[in-house]
């Protein structure tokens, strides 16, 4: 997972520190940032493949940064939101649905299911349009398949 990049943004050092030794091992190339403003500015330049962001930022809060970039990605990049202020599930539901967060975390956190789904994210991000056949061969296929499975035509005896 070497190729993969990850923006994690937030405005306490030591927590941009130990979110950084998480990733450590993973082998991904981490950009950090401790302001909404300096976050959306590396998301331009860096092009990371996942962002990690505590939702109380200066300068741009988390959640109108988390729905900048979604909006302007349409999905395609996914953010995690961290946050020790937003506490409850109102605040996750809201991140979730109206935001588009991918996935939602209260500090403290359990630092093994952070890595877990960031590293699914990552992995789920794969473009998928390599695995899949162009839809003509998938078509042809599925008609092959229904002329096999087709029961014989029975044919009309006179009585």
């Amino acid at each position: 997972m070497a190729e993969k990049k990850l923006l994690i943004v937030d405005y306490d050092a030591k927590n941009l520190e130990h979110m950084t030794e998480l990733f450590a091992a993973h082998k991904l190339q981490i950009v950090q940032a401790s302001d909404g403003q300096q976050a959306y500015e590396k998301y331009q330049e860096e092009k990371p493949d996942l962002i990690i962001l505590e939702a109380m930022l200066p300068k741009i809060h988390g959640f109108d940064l988390t729905q900048k970039i979604y909006s302007e990605t349409k999905g395609s990049v996914p953010i995690v939101i961290v946050t020790g202020l937003y506490k409850g599930p109102q605040y996750k539901n809201e991140a979730l649905r109206s935001f588009g967060a991918a996935d939602y975390f209260e500090k403290p956190f359990d630092d093994k299911q952070l890595v877990n789904s960031v590293i699914n994210l990552l992995s789920d991000e794969v473009d998928i349009d390599e695995d899949l056949p162009d839809p003509d061969t998938v078509i042809s296929l599925l008609s092959q398949m229904s002329r096999k499975k087709a029961p014989p035509q029975k044919e009309d005896k006179p009585s």
